[in-house]
């Protein structure tokens, strides 16, 4: 080797996951590697290929070229190439061609798996290249140590309702009742001086015939015990047993910032979810409902803090707003008195889906049956779906911009007149035909007479298969959206407006692989709707091999679960989620996997756009 070895160990060590490993560990690392150059244009390596080794960028670039010679990503000096196709089949995913004159550090790949097996820390940061099968675990949040070892700002309740000690007990015993919360923290200018509980107030106040008058001050428990948010949840429990308390204030530097209960301990358990649902299940009043639904972020953020994987925290938010949907169409027909015929209402968009996250809009619909006669029946069915569409509004789930909605009379209609759009959608495919067919293609049965759904989604994804013309549409539609990578393969960030340098997560993040997914199950005449179950049966079923699948499921996942920890940051800071992430949040590791992921999903784009040309 010619190359000094001080110089590569120096730039070696700028650069992650190299600067996880230690000084004589690089050097052992540099001697073990040879140095290449290639000329502008050089292929690396070719698709389907042999990847013999895991290389180094010192100098130049190498491209990753589709089919149809888009660049896909692009690799930069400090960054390895190589390590996907290794860990998967050993062969190169993708063209690899240097695009400027390029000097390589190229690693045999036995020696890296060696180094992989040896150095866990630098191992990890290729962890989510191996296949699913392959993966090791790197964090579980299923087994029952995943609540206690999270931090106490990941679970506390933010902004707690606080009292002024100057305030009298009689005032303190109806915000309680009012809120309907068994403690107050109470603050004064200075910062938390106590504590009142309604066991302070049955023994100190009731029991030792104190009047309503009392001064809180005189009651409260002073100075209590507090912990700071960065505290685990395990320091929590472990305080509360030994002193026998059930309410601890959390403090930092003095200042209320939360506080954590044994109920809410309990309440944020896996089985949070089945708490919210049966208090919404109990609910009559549409504001009860709300108060419950205003508890969904912090849920989010505990899921996230609890480290459970994007697309289980989505399902479990959804069952919530099927809850709520439920609930809203029981409480209508108590009031307007039972269907005059049997009904389904359907979720469709991210509910449908079970995509939901803590920005959610409603999307919705209703299948009468055949016997609906308008005269007759149309006033009852009108007036059940405005209270719930309503409803969903009043608790946060905003009305569709596009009125696709049971409340909008033409998305309530009989199951024939469904299969009619349905056939007029694929047989004229026009764009306003293109976007509706998206929405409806995600249809799921919520409440209602299920049996008017059968057969509804297999016959349109028989006749849509069958229509090469209305699939050109499909799939042109599904490449409207781009993965923000720019020309050089950096983030291409929004240029202007509220959200100016940032990454739309949805938008230019999800919606691309959701659009995919669905032109793979109408190609493999999948039923199921939610997404990553779609890539799953695609690659069950032949319409996406193995590595492409693996890479795509890979990709969504990364991108969901950077965009739910990018919205649980912000329920944590007391801000409303969106889905806009400034870059400059993630650390370089984040930033290079998201730029993979974008990849990749450009990657599949370019694939599907050369099949269909």
């Amino acid at each position: 080797m010619t190359e000094a070895k001080a110089d590569l160990t120096d730039f070696l060590a700028r650069h992650h996951p190299f600067d996880l490993l230690a000084e004589d560990v690089l050097v052992n690392l540099i001697e073990a590697s040879d140095i290449r150059r290639l000329d502008q244009g050089t292929v690396l390596y070719e698709k389907g290929a042999p990847v013999a080794n895991f290389s180094v960028v010192l100098e130049g670039v190498i491209d990753v070229v589709s089919s149809d010679g888009e660049t896909i990503t692009r690799f930069s000096p400090g960054e390895g190439i190589g390590a996907r196709g290794i860990l998967r089949d050993g062969k190169g995913p993708n063209r690899a061609v240097a695009g400027a004159d390029t000097r390589l550090l190229e690693l045999p790949k036995d020696v890296f798996l060696d180094y992989l097996r040896t150095y866990s820390d630098f191992a990890r940061y290729f962890e989510r290249l191996r296949t699913g099968a392959d993966r090791k675990p790197i964090f579980s949040a299923d087994g029952g140590d995943a609540l206690i070892t999270n931090r106490l700002s990941d679970i506390m309740t933010i902004r707690p309702i606080s009292v002024s000690p100057d305030a009298t007990v009689q005032e303190a015993g109806r915000l309680m009742h009012e809120k309907t919360i068994s403690c107050l923290p109470v603050a004064d200018e200075t910062g938390l001086v106590g504590i009142l509980t309604t066991g302070d107030l049955a023994g100190r106040v009731v029991a030792a015939g104190r009047g309503p008058d009392t001064p809180i001050r005189e009651v409260m428990t002073a100075d209590p015990l507090t912990l700071p948010p960065d505290a685990l949840v395990f320091d929590a429990l472990l305080a509360m047993g030994e002193r026998q308390i059930g309410h601890l204030p959390i403090a930092e530097q003095g200042r209320l910032v939360g506080i954590v209960t044994r109920t809410n301990l309990i309440r944020r358990q896996s089985i949070s979810v089945t708490f919210l649902i049966g208090d919404i299940n109990k609910a009559v009043k549409i504001e009860d409902i709300a108060a419950v639904v205003a508890e969904v972020p912090q849920l989010l953020a505990q899921l996230v803090g609890a480290g459970v994987e994007a697309f289980k925290v989505g399902q479990l938010v959804t069952s919530v707003t099927d809850a709520v949907t439920k609930r809203l169409i029981k409480l209508a027909e108590v009031d307007l008195g039972p269907p005059p015929v049997p009904y389904l209402w359907l979720a469709c968009g991210s509910q449908g889906r079970r995509e939901q996250t803590g920005v959610s809009d409603q999307d919705n619909c209703i299948i009468l049956d055949e016997s609906y006669d308008e005269k007759a029946h149309e006033a009852y069915f009108a007036e059940l779906a405005k209270r719930v569409c309503d409803g969903l509004d009043a608790c946060g789930y905003i009305y569709c911009p596009g009125e696709m909605m049971a409340s909008t009379p033409k998305w309530r209609v009989k199951g024939s007149t469904w299969r009619r759009y349905f056939r007029g959608w694929i047989d004229e495919p026009d764009p306003m035909a293109q976007m509706l067919s998206s929405v409806m293609f995600d249809l799921r049965p919520i409440s209602g007479e299920t049996a008017l759904f059968s057969g509804l989604q297999r016959m349109t994804l028989e006749a849509a298969r069958k229509n090469s013309i209305f699939r050109a549409h499909m799939i042109a539609n599904s490449l409207k959206h781009v993965p923000p990578l720019s020309l050089f393969q950096g983030f291409a960030l929004i240029r202007s407006g509220e959200h100016r340098n940032t990454l739309d997560l949805k938008l230019n993040g999800v919606v691309p692989i959701v659009d995919l997914a669905r032109v793979y199950a109408l190609d493999g005449a999948i039923e199921d709707v939610n997404t990553r179950d779609r890539l799953i049966a695609a690659r069950r079923e032949g319409v996406l091999n193995e590595g492409a699948a693996a890479d795509l499921i890979d990709a969504y996942d990364l991108i969901s679960r950077i965009r739910l920890e990018h919205q649980a940051r912000q329920v944590r800071d007391g801000k409303r989620p969106d889905n806009f992430l400034s870059p400059s949040t993630l650390s370089a590791m984040e930033r290079k996997h998201l730029k993979d992921a974008f990849g990749v999903v450009k990657s599949s784009q370019a694939v599907l756009r050369s099949r269909s040309a």
